[in-house]
C-alpha cells in the first residue's frame, strides 16, 4: 500500500471493569462491560472499516474488550499484545504506534485513559461534523472509540496531523 493513501486509526478505551480483589492491571470486565465490549465491536464493524492490525494492553480488561469486540467484525485483523500501553501517556503512544509496519492501513488501539482521551485529542487537528464537540462533551467513557485518519508513514505520525471522523461511546 502507498504511503499517499489514508491511514485509519481507532484508539479504542475498554469497557466497564469490575473492582475485585485483584492488581490494577487484572482487574476483569465487569458484566455491563461486556455488553458494551460487544455493542462498540458491533459500532465498529457498522463504520465499514477493515482493520490490518490491533495493538492491545496485556491488561485483562483490554484483553476481554478486544476479544469481545472482535467476534462482531467480517474479518479479524492481526493482534499484538502490548505491555508498553498499559499506563502510557500520549506521547508513549504515539511513538509506539510510529514503529508500526507501513503495510498497515488500519489499526485499533486498545487502551486505558487518561492515555487514549489525550491522544486523540493530541491528533485530531481537525474534526468532521460534531464529532469533536460530542467527544469534548462525553470525554472517553469505558467502551468508547475515536476514529482517526491521517496520511503519511507512520513514522510521520505526530500531533495535529490527523482528522477525528467519528466518535462513539455508549448511549450515543
Amino acid at each position: 500500500m502507498s504511503v499517499a493513501e489514508p491511514r485509519r486509526i481507532v484508539l479504542f478505551r475498554h469497557a466497564k471493569a469490575d473492582w475485585p480483589q485483584v492488581t490494577d492491571h487484572e482487574r476483569p470486565l465487569a458484566d455491563r462491560g461486556r455488553k458494551e465490549a460487544a455493542e462498540a465491536g458491533r459500532r465498529l464493524t457498522d463504520t465499514g472499516l477493515s482493520l490490518d492490525l490491533a495493538l492491545c494492553s496485556t491488561a485483562t480488561r483490554t484483553r476481554e474488550t478486544w476479544k469481545l469486540a472482535v467476534q462482531e467484525f467480517p474479518h479479524r485483523p492481526k493482534t499484538v499484545y502490548e505491555e508498553r500501553i498499559y499506563e502510557a501517556s500520549p506521547g508513549e503512544l504515539i511513538a509506539l504506534l510510529n514503529e508500526t509496519p507501513d503495510d498497515a492501513q488500519n489499526v485499533v488501539l486498545v487502551g486505558h485513559n487518561p492515555g487514549i482521551q489525550g491522544l486523540a485529542d493530541i491528533l485530531a487537528g481537525s474534526a468532521e461534523g460534531d464529532a469533536r464537540d460530542r467527544m469534548s462533551g462525553r470525554g472517553f467513557p469505558a467502551a468508547a472509540f475515536a476514529v482517526l485518519s491521517f496520511s503519511g508513514s507512520w513514522k510521520a505520525l505526530e500531533p495535529g496531523v490527523a482528522t477525528l471522523l467519528e466518535y462513539w461511546a455508549p448511549s450515543d
